[in-house]
């Protein structure tokens, strides 16, 4: 197996050295940044309908002007539809490449926030979650196509339009995607010069508790308050969380009552948990439990469950070893690339599955970026060409070494 300086080497020469492929990435800024400002300039909020369909068009046609075989399918239960394109090569690397075309902003935001190029900074809602990553997907396959490079076997390109609210329609193409894969690439963007190797799991805690309503003024002895009961079973349960695992759950939602002069019977809340290790899961379910059968209020029924959301990415040896081969190649960039594990969830938690150990998985491939979900959103200039720059590097050279590929 050759060493990533190896690997390098012999990608350099054929295609030409690093430092000319470094050349046409900053070249490409102008024509990035028209790409980018047509996707930011179009309303994508999840659920809207027509947004989403005027950005699939654009999505779907430059797809094909790249040479990729597209096809649209529906996302359902989501709105909007998930765009699958593909890259045939005459190697044996498969490599998948995916984000969302979805954002958080409603109806109108555009024409509030439009795109703006302020400094160093580019700005407008989803300039950085994520078109940027989409643009980073589409002008990092141009630069191969430019350079005649098709020794990988395959690329697959994954636009979804739901991972703001889940990925609901979208999550098993992402998993029966990426099992068919050696790498998988996803472009939610970084705050930092870093790649991500691991992400956080997302489930949801639920408390219900059933108590007997009575008058509250007349004949409170009769009733079993339920709000008493919730309040008691939220302070038993505050420590859920693992902070050695990086395990956190946080009650965030709380519900009880119809009528000030009614003692409650019904009460409930919800909450967030985050998790890395796939086995607390399991655990924290079976301490809820647990522990909700110390009841403060007699005669009241307490329910504590969790519901799966979006996975983790756990930490795992093919994708340190592909921020390995990350890391040299953005040195060429003279910047210093970071691996590091992120508190967030993302689709990449779809794409990893413990019991294979392919594909090799990086996630925050997108552009450099921060104030993600607020009015102040921005993305960096300066990393553009080395994002794209990393991108085609990476498919170059493991399509003809295989450096980073899982064993």
């Amino acid at each position: 197996m050759c060493s990533p300086g190896a690997s390098a080497a012999l990608a350099a020469n054929a295609v030409g050295q690093p430092d000319d492929l470094l050349k046409r990435a900053e070249a490409e800024r102008p024509d990035f940044l028209a790409t980018l400002e047509q996707l930011v300039s179009v309303d994508t909020g999840t659920g809207h309908g027509p947004g989403l369909s005027k950005v699939e068009v654009i999505l779907t046609e430059r797809l094909k002007a790249l040479g990729a075989d597209v096809r649209v399918t529906d996302a359902k239960p989501s709105t909007g539809r998930n765009i699958v394109g593909t890259l045939k090569g005459q190697g044996e690397a498969k490599f998948l490449l995916m984000v969302h075309y979805d954002t958080v902003f409603p109806e109108g935001t555009v024409a509030e926030r439009p795109f703006r190029v302020e400094g160093e900074r580019i700005r407008g809602p989803g300039v950085a979650d994520a078109k940027g990553g989409l643009a980073v997907i589409l002008h990092s396959l141009k630069l191969l196509q430019d350079a005649k490079f098709d020794r990988y076997g395959t690329i697959t390109i994954l636009f979804n339009p739901d991972e703001e609210m889940g990925s609901r329609g979208s999550r098993d193409t992402i998993a029966e995607l990426a099992a068919r894969q050696d790498y998988v690439f996803s472009y939610e963007p970084p705050d930092s010069d870093a790649v991500t190797v691991a992400t956080n799991g997302i489930n949801t805690v639920f408390l219900d508790v059933k108590g007997r309503a009575s008058h509250a003024g007349s004949a409170p002895e009769e009733g079993r308050n339920a709000v008493t009961e919730l309040a008691h079973q939220l302070v038993q349960l505050k420590d859920l969380g693992d902070p050695a695992k990086g395990t956190t759950v946080n009650w965030t939602v709380a519900k009880g009552g119809d009528k000030r002069n009614i003692i409650p019977a019904q009460a409930s809340a919800e909450g967030d948990m985050r998790y890395s290790d796939l086995a607390e899961y399991d655990r924290v379910l079976a301490d809820g439990k647990r522990l909700i059968r110390n009841t403060l209020i007699p005669d009241t029924q307490v329910e504590f469950r969790i519901e799966k959301g979006r996975p983790p990415l756990v930490k795992n040896p093919g994708s340190d070893r592909l921020a390995g081969l990350a890391h040299d190649i953005y040195a060429k960039t003279g910047r210093d690339l970071k691996p590091v594990a992120m508190r967030f969830g993302t689709d990449a938690g779809y794409a990893y599955d413990p019991k294979n150990p392919r594909p090799a998985i990086l996630e925050t491939m997108g552009l450099v970026g921060a104030g993600l979900h607020s009015p102040e959103e921005y993305a960096e200039m300066s990393s553009i060409a080395p994002r794209l720059f990393l991108t085609s590097s990476l498919i170059m050279e493991l399509s003809q070494t295989g450096t980073a590929k899982t064993e």
